[in-house]
């Protein structure tokens, strides 16, 4: 099995790579990268959902890898964790 990594505004995320298609592989690395994300903030799908202003539904969907989110908005909300974790860690 091949392995690859993949860096979201600094936080690391290794995932399997399964299919040579390209299009699934990119979607499983998105849901994979967004459920790594939320693991990170410590919160459950729900809070996550409302913390970010997301429905449920839709973040259900990115985690699932049934819907694959823009790049940009992972991003996003990586950046979000990252300052509210080191915010956090400042008080």
């Amino acid at each position: 099995m091949k392995t690859e990594i993949y860096y979201v505004e600094g936080i690391e995320i290794e995932y399997e790579v399964i299919s040579d298609d390209r299009d699934d592989a990119e979607r499983r690395k998105m849901a994979y990268a967004f459920k790594m994300i939320r693991e990170q903030s410590g919160m459950n799908r729900k809070d996550f959902s409302e913390w970010l202003g997301i429905p449920y539904r839709t973040m259900q969907e990115w985690e699932l890898g049934r819907r694959v989110m823009p790049e940009y908005v992972l991003r996003l909300i990586a950046y979000k964790v990252m300052n509210e974790k080191r915010l956090k860690s400042q008080k």
